[in-house]
């Protein structure tokens, strides 16, 4: 984050406008939202007649994973990833530069890779009917959020990269 000069005595500091969420946060807080109520369901029900939901399990892993890929791509398009910062804190402005977009593309291809390989698998569950074990219902509906996510995150990385390149060294 820049460095601000302190305001001068006597004066407030003005409170910084709030950030807007991003559709993935949306998603991610939804997701998250969901497993609460359903983990709660399930906890009254075995609470109260030693029985539990079949259900809740799947449910509660595609909500994991849709929670997971959703924070990645808020987190890709605000470069908020997870990095060493004493080794990228202690570079200049162009080495700093240089790992942004090297983490960027890293990021876009694995991501990219990722789509290629999910959009695969929706693909062969469809083919085969494969049905889920504790519904029964068909498998592609829990998975096919994957590989719309994982180009999400590859696409925020790719336009976080953009905006670093078109940026001029500092």
């Amino acid at each position: 984050m820049p460095e601000h000069d302190p305001p001068a005595a006597g004066t407030a500091n003005p409170a910084p406008a709030p950030r807007r969420a991003s559709f993935e946060e949306r998603i991610a807080v939804l997701c998250m939202a969901a497993l609460v109520v359903i983990t709660l369901l399930n906890v009254i029900t075995r609470y109260l007649t030693d029985q539990s939901f079949a259900w809740t399990e799947e449910i509660s892993i595609v909500l994991m994973v849709v929670m997971t890929l959703a924070g990645a791509a808020a987190a890709a398009g605000r470069d908020a990833h997870v990095r060493i910062e004493a080794m990228y804190d202690s570079g200049s402005a162009k080495r700093r530069r240089r790992l942004r977009l090297f983490s960027a593309a890293v990021t876009t291809a694995v991501f990219a890779l990722l789509t290629v390989l999910f959009a695969r698998m929706v693909a062969d569950e469809i083919r085969w009917a494969e049905t889920s074990m504790g519904l029964g219902v068909p498998r592609w509906w829990f998975t096919a959020a994957a590989p719309v996510l994982t180009a999400a995150v590859a696409l925020r990385s790719l336009i976080w990269a953009l905006r670093v390149w078109r940026r001029p060294p500092e």
